[in-house]
């Protein structure tokens, strides 16, 4: 059996449709109403009369001075005195000082003040120069000397015999001065046995001409300790 009703007479067709709708058009009215806001405004001015200061009376504040009147001239004098120029008037005479003779300026000789200045190797400048070291970099040549001399001992190192059947061992430590001319002076040894302290004396002597230390650009001389082993085997 067919319905009766016509399928587009139907009210619940579309009536999820119209829901929404109605809701989103009441959910804007009630936000319009939230965010609606008043203010109260109100305008209010002063008035400035501008002929309030057209009679304002100005004080004189600065008053004006008058300069003191000038002093009156000094009294004439009475009675003037004529003199007589006749009176002779002796003449100062004024003689030079100046000598015909030349000065004779005498060479004043200056002490070189680097001349007995030490300056110990740790602290001077400029370090003495081994030779072999002058290619290295100025930094770098305290321990360029270093091991210089470290090597010339080990090259001409030699044991005595007298130390050595005696069993002597010990070391001996070696101060000398490199001079002004880069020579080796005053060799002063200090150890256990003479014949060690010889050696030593001779390993130091047999040491090359070297280029001296400078102190602010000078030569001057330089004191260096250095301690020798000697020791059995």
């Amino acid at each position: 059996m067919q319905p009766k009703k016509n399928p587009k007479a139907d009210i619940n067709k579309n009536r999820s449709l119209y829901f929404v709708i109605g809701l989103a058009f009441v959910l804007f009215i009630t936000w319009q109403a939230i965010e609606s806001k008043t203010y109260e405004t109100k305008y209010d001015y002063e008035s400035l009369n501008i002929n309030d200061d057209d009679d304002e009376e100005i004080p004189i504040t600065e008053q004006l001075k008058q300069p003191p009147p000038p002093p009156p001239p000094p009294p004439a004098p009475e009675i003037i005195e004529v003199v007589d120029d006749e009176e002779e008037v002796e003449e100062t005479i004024i003689e030079s000082t100046e000598s015909d003779e030349e000065m004779v300026i005498e060479d004043i000789e200056v002490e070189d003040e680097f001349e007995d200045i030490e300056v110990p190797f740790a602290v001077i400048e400029d370090v003495p120069i081994f030779p072999g070291c002058e290619k290295v970099s100025k930094s770098q040549r305290r321990t360029c000397f270093q091991d210089k001399i470290n090597q010339h001992i080990k090259r001409n190192f030699r044991y005595p015999e007298i130390a050595q059947e005696m069993g002597i061992q010990g070391r001996v430590y070696v101060n000398f001065i490199i001079g002004r001319d880069g020579v080796i002076s005053n060799i002063r040894m200090r150890g256990p046995d003479k014949n060690l302290e010889n050696e030593a004396g001779r390993i130091i002597g047999r040491l090359p001409k070297m280029t001296p230390g400078k102190q602010r650009g000078r030569p001057v001389r330089v004191p260096f300790s250095i301690p020798i082993t000697f020791r059995l085997q």
